[in-house]
């Protein structure tokens, strides 16, 4: 897990919006580009390039389980 001070500090690359850590991913909190990011070896990769775009369902169930 990504320490609370980290998670607080980082942003999307793309929205700036907020971030939440789901298992071993970041998730951007933006509901319009619903990115998410790889976590590997504790280490947030915060590269567009490796980020994934999920359907607006996975966004929707994985921000209501953030909460």
């Amino acid at each position: 897990m990504i320490k609370k001070e980290l998670l607080d500090i980082l942003a999307c690359p793309e929205t700036k919006a907020r971030v939440v850590q789901i298992g071993e991913w970041i998730y951007s909190t933006d509901p319009k580009t619903r990115r998410r990011y790889p976590v590997r070896n504790d280490i947030p990769v915060m590269l567009l390039e490796e980020s994934e775009i999920i359907s607006e369902d996975d966004f929707n169930k994985a921000m209501a389980g953030a909460k």
